[in-house]
């Protein structure tokens, strides 16, 4: 028995994957094809992908969200959970990586359930609500530039509906957080974030470790 987290070394890790994990061979094969790019420590690992499935199939979320979309792995996991006449926007910049995103989400036949735009994402999420689509969305998750954490937070209140779910990852930034003078933005956007979470009366609060953090934010 324990009362705290479990630290996780290699081992206990593997055991995880073996144990739950239950990731497609296509899934697989854009995981290891991104790994052999220069970001690709930019990729979720598969269980945070399975993660966010998930949460989509319990809050059976329809509108969906994602502000940092990379490959698309993330992505592909989470419209593959949603119903037949649900919609994903991926929000993401012009790069090489977003052909790859396209080619395995056609070839897993959900093309149709994602539309990816490439702006820098708060101008999309500002566009959307300007659409008239402010508090419809069932969750958003976000994993993209760190040093915009704390305005994609107000965006995404904006956005979703009264339950609905903001998932932010990389709230543990790999240990970063601990740092008492930052001289890095994004670890102070993140540490202003999760201080800001800590006491914010608009939101029900869960930091997980789980991959590198994964906050879940409930609009009450």
């Amino acid at each position: 028995m324990t009362a705290r987290t479990l630290n996780l070394d290699d081992a206990l890790y593997q055991y995880l994957l073996d144990v739950s994990l239950r990731e497609t061979p296509l899934q697989r094969r854009l995981r290891d094809e991104t790994q052999a790019l220069p970001m690709a420590r930019w990729q979720v690992a598969p269980e945070q992908g399975q993660f966010l499935a998930l949460l989509i199939k319990l809050t059976g979320a329809r509108r969906v969200i994602e502000v940092g979309t990379f490959t698309g792995y993330s992505a592909l996991c989470m419209a593959a959970a949603l119903p037949d006449d649900g919609q994903l926007i991926c929000c993401d910049i012009i790069g090489d990586y977003n052909a790859t995103a396209r080619r395995y989400w056609q070839e897993a036949g959900l093309g149709e359930r994602i539309e990816l735009r490439l702006a820098p994402a708060l101008q999309t999420l500002a566009q959307i609500e300007q659409q008239g689509q402010g508090g419809s969305f069932d969750l958003i998750f976000i994993d993209a530039d760190k040093a915009n954490y704390p305005a994609y937070l107000e965006s995404a209140l904006r956005l979703l509906r009264s339950g609905g779910l903001a998932v932010f990852d990389n709230t543990l930034w790999s240990g970063r957080v601990l740092e008492l003078q930052p001289e890095s933005a994004d670890t102070r956007a993140i540490q202003a974030l999760n201080l800001a979470l800590k006491d914010d009366p608009r939101v029900d609060l869960s930091l997980l470790p789980l991959g590198d953090g994964l906050t879940l934010c409930r609009k009450r």
